[in-house]
């Protein structure tokens, strides 16, 4: 590696607030607790969590992750916002105080490093726009434990006036700033620009100040970028799981991080996570609810996939070393072979011992072949443990002896108010769910109605109400998050769709799969198995 390069990098994910502003994805406030709880699992040093002040969902996170609603054993919570306004005062400013009043102990800043923008954007002299920078940094270093300082639009900043773009850094690390972040805001600079630029802003301030980078991929170089960063010094990347950020997205951290540790040797993450990666990012997906990139490096599903001819003769003889750059179980991911898959039934057994469930290789095996004909179907069970556990149960020769289904029923009225006998124009439409359960449980056969706010719902609520008082357990289980999925958007509405269901009972939260063409017919096959594991677990 050239001298510069570090041994080791902090990694800085931002995904719940950058790559929130991808297109297609909305968080809701559980949804931002469980990305978080993710990128713990997985190891980075910082979780960028939002603006404070941004909105009602953001403060709302704060506040319940300062509250003890997110426990993180790895990575810090990290609060974002801006410098103080252009003539204002840190100690009244909105923003700097909302950061102050977070319940974090490190923020990061964004301000201006083009001097095109500061005086045309922020209509303000370049003095006023250092003195913003440095004024903000020191005041925050104050009041919290660390400040990261992102120099927005560095590099188009440096290439038009080096001088101002060093000035604002300079302001920065004088105030306080733990590193010095140099932002590709507009995604247009090249790796060979990058290492130059990066590579002397290292000189500039020497060993003792931690430089960072933070790239946008407009120029589809994201990802190089940030390796080309690291060559030249920096110690401190920023980026997002699949890539998610605005317009085209930002550097993908799910390719950096194994593009650093696998091919550079540069530890990125705690010793033994890295092959938490593929999971991670397929569960990251799942709860943004966007179909994971089958594509994308190391983790995608055809990161490590051959289809017939010279590549599955080769893997038949020597394995995947022939045709794959890594071994796809460093990163959690797996060989897999379109025309005749020739492993599956080692990984199964060992997903079967990680669950306590004893597998034979001969049920092993037959799993194997299931899942692939299941995952065919459009199953897929990295964000659905609890159904994937009920799976390997079942092939081990259990049958679940809760209850037994013999139909279910579910009808939907939609009405208009009425007034006089006639609809009232633009008046509220009123929505009655009902479903109708039969059941056995032993020998006992029940019938339930139930009502909801949708079928789900009052699929739930009728199963509820026959089972209860047999179950007791089933008081304690919750449902916390229902996704849908579309598979086939070519069918239109016909298409396939496989619904996810997230589930507690206080102590531990499981999600489950359905697929079908028919969103009922998926939501009951997630429902059931949301119930039968938790009932399964109710005595853990």
């Amino acid at each position: 590696m050239p001298e510069a390069t570090p041994s080791r990098v902090d990694i800085f994910d931002t995904t719940l607030r950058d790559g929130a502003q991808f297109e297609g994805i909305s968080l809701t406030v559980e949804d931002k607790l469980r990305v978080a709880e993710q990128l713990d699992w997985l190891g980075v040093r910082w979780i960028e969590g939002g603006y404070p002040q941004a909105n009602p969902r953001d403060a709302e996170f704060f506040q319940r992750a300062a509250a003890g609603d997110l426990r993180l054993e790895t990575a810090t919570l990290v609060a974002f916002g801006s410098t103080r306004k252009p003539l204002g005062r840190v100690d009244i400013d909105p923003t700097l105080t909302a950061l102050v009043g977070s319940g974090v102990s490190t923020a990061c800043i964004v301000g201006k490093s083009w001097d095109f923008h500061v005086t045309e954007a922020l209509r303000t002299t370049l003095d006023e726009g250092v003195a913003m920078v440095g004024e903000s940094v020191r005041f925050l270093q104050g009041e919290l434990a660390r400040v990261f300082f992102d120099a927005e639009h560095f590099f188009d900043g440096y290439k038009a006036n080096p001088e101002f773009a060093l000035r604002v850094l300079e302001a920065a690390a004088t105030g306080g700033a733990e590193v010095l972040v140099l932002c590709d805001t507009n995604g247009g600079s090249l790796p060979h620009e990058v290492q130059r630029i990066v590579g002397e802003v290292v000189a500039y301030f020497g060993p003792d100040q931690q430089i960072g980078i933070h790239t946008q991929n407009d120029s589809g170089c994201a990802v190089a970028n940030s390796v080309a960063a690291v060559v030249a010094g920096a110690s401190h990347v920023q980026g997002t799981v699949n890539g998610y950020g605005e317009r085209t997205g930002n550097a993908n951290l799910m390719t950096v991080v194994p593009d650093l540790e696998l091919k550079m040797g540069v530890t990125c993450l705690p010793e033994g996570r890295m092959d938490r990666l593929t999971a991670v990012s397929r569960h990251v997906a799942e709860l943004v609810n966007l179909p994971p990139h089958a594509a994308d490096p190391y983790v995608g599903a055809s990161a490590f996939a051959h289809k017939g001819g010279l590549h599955t003769s080769a893997l038949g003889r020597v394995g995947g070393a022939s045709y794959e750059h890594v071994d796809p179980t460093v990163v959690g991911n797996h060989t897999r072979v379109l025309v005749s898959d020739l492993g599956g039934r080692a990984g199964m057994s060992l997903k079967a011992k990680e669950f306590g469930v004893e597998l034979d290789d001969r049920a092993a095996s037959g799993l194997s072949e299931r899942l692939k004909h299941l995952e065919a179907e459009g199953f897929q069970f990295e964000a659905a443990d609890a159904s994937l556990e009920l799976l390997m149960r079942e092939a081990g020769g259990w049958t679940q002896p809760y209850f037994r289904l013999e139909g279910y029923r579910v009808t939907t009225y939609h009405r208009n108010a009425l007034r006089g006998g006639a609809p009232i124009e633009d008046g509220e439409s009123i929505i009655d769910t009902e479903a109708s359960v039969k059941v056995w449980a032993g020998d006992d056969r029940f019938v339930a109605i139930g009502e909801g706010n949708g079928p789900v719902n009052a699929l739930d609520a009728a199963l509820r109400s026959v089972l209860t008082q047999r179950y007791p357990g089933l008081a304690r289980i919750h449902l916390t998050d229902y996704r849908v999925r579309v598979l086939e958007g070519a069918a239109a509405t016909g298409a396939v769709v496989r619904v996810l269901i997230d589930s507690t009972d206080g102590d531990r939260t499981w999600s489950t799969v359905g697929v079908s063409e028919n969103v009922i017919e998926a939501s009951w096959q997630a429902l059931v198995d949301s119930l039968v594991y938790g009932l399964l677990h109710a005595g853990d």
